[in-house]
């Protein structure tokens, strides 16, 4: 029985032992003095750059640790003494003589004397379990100087076992995963659960966006115990998504090894590991793990002022459509961001009148409360006068990359207040929609102001009988999406004000398919089918096209096909050109249309033999590895030839994600009566009028007018040479996205990707009894600049890496229609020129004395031009058009 109990006793014993053995952390003896070599290397780069050639610093040393104190009861806790000493600063990069800025310069040279007495002060770090819990040192140190110590103490960052878990060190808290042998571990970062102290902000578009990859891997060998050896090497890669050869790379290493031991201080006893601290010295404070945010003072640098004397030659109207122009823009910005209110306001009273729409742009799309506030007390919209400014605020705000709830609040303000002019009262309320959209993608729409905003829309359409009012709410709720938007719109889609019917049902045609109700497809089927009353042309087709973008059931698809042959001339001709580019371009629908088609009822000659000049046409603009760009182009017209809708759309795809990129419509009416015509049913009492509605970068803009009512028209319509009315003109903030990446060897990476993109929409329709000819245009033209930045600027050194691209281009569509004769004759051209196109990448590396390194490279192309296809039909009719004009 004795032998029993002591053979339990010593399984026990050696259970415990095991269990003990496995669970402790690594441990210093004490009366030793561990001697390391450290080193901490960035390198910036394009990915696929050597790094011989990349910008960036190495800063090494020696580094001294040494155990001081070790809790009694927890021998696993560990209070560690670090000293930095014999440090040296050196190029990253392989350079000759004469391009090494650091050739023949001393650390004291390039730090200074104050901070190399400071980097090289002892420090001390709380290690628990392999974990450091706590770092000690002087708070009135340099933000860098305890940032570089930070790195030094995230190199003992271990635990002897494998297996998952958050830890912190100096780069952020994140998910570790340890795989653990006998004299190696290995600990891999998961980088997309770190979490920082520094937030940014990022463009809502992920096709506009930037995509980033990040790895970091730690490689500690052992020996007895004790770290031999850490290796670190950490990569970042940030490219824009529209083109992902436009990128950049951050590369950070770390090394320690160890030198050797020798005979070091003895242990300190004490009751805990701050008590200690404050025994040895009391100047030495914790100051947390996590890298602080760094103020760096910028010598030199230019004032506001100074920046827009330089770039506002490139901001007048006649230079817009010049890369000049957002490249401009886009230096104005970063200023911008750093200025006063009164800095800006001296800016903008002191502007000249043909640059300041454009500065305008730049003061609103810099999105600061400086620049939003100076903005707001600059601009007087009570009066009349200065539309056009105000216009652009607005524009600039619905474009506005990360929107605030002040920006929000500001524009409710603006509403509610007196406006002078009634477009800008309904460009207010319409911006409004945009930005809570925006706000709401990003989680903010509970927010006190997005809510009163969004019950204001909602309510907003049967608050009014006022017919402009109630399309201007309309129009809001087209740029919110709301989910609760929907009933509102189905409501409106069957309203007996055609204007109405448009707007909410090309409102519900952006709503994802999941939220079309069966209710709303309904209404929609009774609209297209006409089963309560007359709705026009425009307003059937409409409800047309988002029943078949909606995932349509078998009977809904076959019902469409068996209204061929059944429709007004015209819009007979529009369905089926609808249903063969459903079938040609692949659409979501195709397979479905196939399957109806099978039954000879549906598909049969005398319905696929329609003739008319309406279509519907999708094509590629653009095919690559990054984007995929496509159009497409609907032409509805009366029974009568005369255009009743043009709406072209282009798309960008990329990883999934949409962007409606542009949608340009034109609509007409009530024109029949100039060449003595019977307008189609429904449209007998139609007041004439013609205008354009753009959507850009999924924002509803407020629609423009070309004229209304008889009056009006009579006094246009003799003329063949009316100037181009703009839609929208001025300077956009495209991709915006901005970070700071804290690096596990203390240093921190400040990224900044901006697109600016200068646009000139404009639109057109000329109509002419003498030559019994109309023409519809509108002309894109654009210039736009992508410019990525990534610095590593500490306040004794910088390093820095930028890629960009570049690019001019002009997209006209015109529409030409000779009713001289019957049928009429009607051509459509859609021409993109042939257009320049730069790659740039340069490097930069600067030091304290003013020494700078740098160098650029750029490739030019020329993208030639072409003539997008259409359907064949209006090939031919264009060889007629151009024969008899000939």
């Amino acid at each position: 029985m004795l032998r029993l109990a002591g053979l339990l006793l010593c399984v026990t014993s050696f259970l415990s032992t095991s269990s003990l053995g496995a669970n402790a952390g690594p441990r210093l003896d004490n009366d030793k003095l561990y001697k390391y070599s450290y080193s901490a290397e960035v390198g910036l780069n394009r990915p696929t750059g050597s790094t011989r050639g990349n910008a960036g610093f190495r800063i090494s040393s020696d580094v001294d640790i040494s155990l001081v104190w070790r809790n009694p009861d927890i021998q696993d806790e560990q209070l560690l003494r670090v000293q930095i000493s014999n440090v040296q600063v050196e190029s990253a990069g392989t350079r000759s003589r004469k391009n090494n800025i650091f050739h023949g310069s001393s650390a004291e040279s390039i730090l200074g004397k104050v901070r190399l007495e400071a980097l090289q002060k002892p420090f001390m770090v709380l290690w628990k379990m392999g974990k450091i819990r706590s770092l000690y040192a002087q708070k009135a140190e340099p933000a860098t100087i305890k940032n570089l110590k930070r790195g030094v103490a995230s190199m003992l960052m271990m635990q002897l076992k494998s297996g998952k878990m958050s830890e912190t060190d100096a780069s952020g808290k994140c998910l570790s995963e340890y795989k653990v042998t006998k004299d190696q571990v290995i600990r891999t970062k998961h980088m997309d659960t770190c979490k920082t102290q520094e937030m940014g902000f990022t463009t809502h578009s992920p096709v506009l966006g930037i995509s980033e990859k990040s790895a970091s891997e730690t490689v500690i060998t052992l020996e007895k115990g004790i770290i031999k050896s850490a290796d670190v090497e950490e990569t970042h890669i940030l490219s824009i998504n529209a083109r992902h050869k436009a990128a950049t790379k951050v590369l950070s290493r770390q090394s320690l090894k160890l030198k050797k031991i020798e005979v070091g201080p003895a242990e300190v006893a004490g009751k805990d590991a701050a008590s200690v601290v404050k025994s040895l010295d009391d100047k030495l404070l914790s100051v947390g793990v996590m890298v602080e945010k760094v103020k760096i003072k910028c010598k030199g640098c230019p004032t506001l002022m100074d920046t827009w004397k330089a770039v506002k030659s490139h901001l007048e109207p006649d230079s817009l459509s010049k890369a000049d122009a957002p490249k401009s823009f886009l230096t104005l910005l970063h200023s911008l961001r750093k200025a006063s209110k009164s800095e800006i306001l001296t800016v903008l009273r002191n502007c000249s009148k043909t640059a300041l729409p454009q500065l305008v742009d730049a003061v609103t799309s810099a999105q600061t409360p400086s620049s939003l506030s100076a903005i707001l007390d600059f601009l007087d919209f009570s009066k009349k006068e200065g539309l056009v400014l105000q216009e652009r605020f607005l524009y600039a705000c619905g474009f506005a990359s990360h929107p605030t709830e002040t920006m929000l609040q500001s524009l409710l303000d603006l509403s509610q207040g007196t406006i002078g002019s009634i477009d800008i009262k309904e460009s207010v309320v319409i911006i409004m929609g945009a930005l809570l959209r925006k706000l709401c993608l990003k989680g903010a729409c509970e927010l006190p102001t997005v809510v009163k905003v969004k019950e204001m829309l909602l309510a907003g359409p049967d608050s009014t009988q006022v017919e402009s009012e109630v399309q201007m709410y309309l129009l809001a709720l087209k740029n919110a999406l709301l989910p609760e938007g929907v009933p509102v719109l189905a409501k409106y889609a069957e309203s007996e004000v055609g204007a109405f019917s448009t707007i909410a049902i090309t409102a519900l045609q952006r709503y994802d398919p999941q939220l079309i109700t069966p209710e709303v497809k309904e209404m929609l089927n009774r609209i297209y089918h006409q089963n309560r009353r007359i709705y026009e042309k425009n307003v059937r087709a409409a409800a047309a096209d988002v029943i078949m973008s909606s995932g349509p059931s078998y009977m809904e698809v076959k019902n469409l096909l068996l209204s061929i042959g059944h429709l007004p001339h015209e819009m007979n001709k529009y369905m089926l050109s609808k249903i063969q580019d459903i079938l040609r371009f692949e659409m979501p629908a195709c397979n479905l249309v196939r399957q109806v088609m099978k039954d000879m009822v549906s598909h049969n000659y005398d319905r696929f033999s329609k003739t008319g000049s309406s279509s519907a046409f999708s094509g590629f603009m653009a095919r690559t590895a990054d984007v995929t760009s496509t159009y497409n182009l609907d032409i509805l017209y009366s029974g009568s030839g005369v255009l009743r809708r043009s709406n072209m759309n282009i798309y960008g795809q990329s990883d999934n994600a949409l962007l409606h990129g542009l949608q340009v419509t034109i609509e007409a009416q009530g024109l029949e009566s100039l060449i003595a015509a019977t307008p189609d049913e429904g449209e007998e009492e139609l007041e004439s009028f013609a205008g354009m509605s753009a959507l850009l970068f999924d924002v509803q803009l407020r629609p423009v007018t070309f004229f209304k009512g008889y009056s009006d028209l009579m006094s246009k319509m003799f003329s063949m040479s009316a100037d181009p009315i703009s839609v929208v003109k001025g300077l956009i903030l495209l991709t915006d996205h901005s970070q700071v990446i804290p690096l596990q060897s203390g240093l921190r990476a400040s990224v900044e990707f901006q697109g600016g993109l200068a646009i000139d929409i404009s639109g057109g329709m000329e109509f002419s009894l003498w030559y019994r000819e109309s023409k519809t245009s509108v002309n894109n033209r654009g210039a736009l600049v992508v410019i990525g930045n990534v610095t590593v600027d500490t306040d004794f050194v910088s390093a820095g890496v930028e890629v960009g691209f570049e690019t001019e281009a002009t997209l006209d569509f015109i529409t030409t229609v000779q009713f001289s004769e019957y049928p009429f004759l009607v051509c459509m051209q859609m021409d993109k020129t042939t257009f320049p196109f730069r790659e740039t990448v340069s490097k930069q590396e600067k030091l304290p004395s003013g020494q700078t390194f740098s160098s650029k490279r750029s490739r030019d192309q020329l993208v030639p031009g072409s003539e997008f296809p259409l359907h064949q039909e209006n090939s031919n009719m264009c060889k007629k058009v151009f024969e008899q004009a000939w």
